[in-house]
């Protein structure tokens, strides 16, 4: 971080605790989002960086201004695409994308089962989650003619924008596996950047989302709902109602993959927990000959 940097970070304002307490509450009852007393020098930072490209002196000031009017809401978008990026990066957990591949290969041996198999990437960020889900899918289901659709979802447009546009720079290939690296990517320009194959660019979608309005979500019968990395920012009973509402989303058969530890006592009578030592999931049970579900 250079000197720079750093000097213009001290000369922010000071988030004293009352309102650390006031922009902590508004982003939990907005985004659902639990910001820790230990995140509160991320704050004081995120927000001193847009006061100051916004001419606002003093963090009430700012508070008010996000709170008001239209312009308030676009402000409020804008803060909200600082303060929710987050790290990710292409197959980010091998053994929980090892889970799905898993499943994926069972699904293509299906003979008498040729409809089309619905991915879910939830807090997709800048897309590299989501397009490994595809680049497994294509691996395994094109040649056994099987179609399939892959959906990420953020509440950040601003990284929706850059999953969309499927452009990555070359130490992107860093964390791909070989077996995926050919497949998942075309180059493109100096440089070494790279771009999203075609092929996975025309069956990945990408939607804004807000995790707290999932009711709303129009995702229905999903075979795949990928959630990690994501619960993590909330607090323990939010989570279990974000899960609540991601189990119903499964189609029967269809799988739940969270981050291990996320949610250790967590249960739903739709589901059955996988065993293992080394993911978090879920498999949506089958339902019987009367549509209700199978008890196992």
């Amino acid at each position: 971080m250079s000197h720079q940097l750093l000097a213009g970070m001290s000369s922010f304002p000071e988030l004293d605790d009352t309102q650390f307490a006031r922009w902590q509450n508004l982003l939990e009852e907005r985004t659902g989002m639990c910001l820790t007393p230990q995140r509160r020098s991320f704050l004081q930072t995120s927000l001193g960086l847009r006061m100051r490209e916004v001419g606002c002196d003093s963090y009430q000031e700012y508070y008010e201004r996000v709170l008001n009017g239209p312009s308030g809401a676009i402000e409020w978008s804008t803060l909200v695409d600082r303060l929710t990026v987050q790290e990710t990066r292409f197959f980010r957990d091998p053994d929980a994308f090892a889970f799905v591949e898993q499943y994926v290969q069972q699904k293509a041996a299906e003979t008498d089962n040729k409809e089309t198999l619905e991915f879910w990437s939830v807090g997709c960020s800048s897309g590299e989650e989501a397009y490994s889900l595809a680049m497994i899918a294509e691996r395994w289901l094109t040649p056994a003619r099987r179609a399939y659709a892959v959906t990420g979802t953020d509440i950040s447009t601003i990284v929706l924008r850059k999953a969309r546009a499927g452009h990555y720079q070359s130490r992107a290939m860093d964390w791909v596996p070989q077996e995926y690296a050919q497949l998942g990517f075309r180059q493109t320009g100096p440089g070494g950047s790279l771009d999203i194959a075609d092929s996975l660019r025309a069956r990945s979608c990408f939607s804004q989302v807000n995790i707290l309005n999932l009711a709303a979500c129009p995702l229905q019968s999903q075979h795949i709902i990928y959630c990690q990395n994501v619960l993590i920012y909330f607090r323990r009973w939010r989570r279990r109602e974000i899960l609540n509402v991601l189990a119903e989303r499964l189609a029967p058969g269809g799988i739940l993959v969270i981050g291990l530890g996320e949610m250790v006592d967590w249960q739903h009578p739709l589901l059955e927990p996988v065993h293992s030592s080394r993911v978090s999931a879920f498999v949506r049970k089958q339902a019987n000959s009367t549509g209700e579900t199978a008890r196992r």
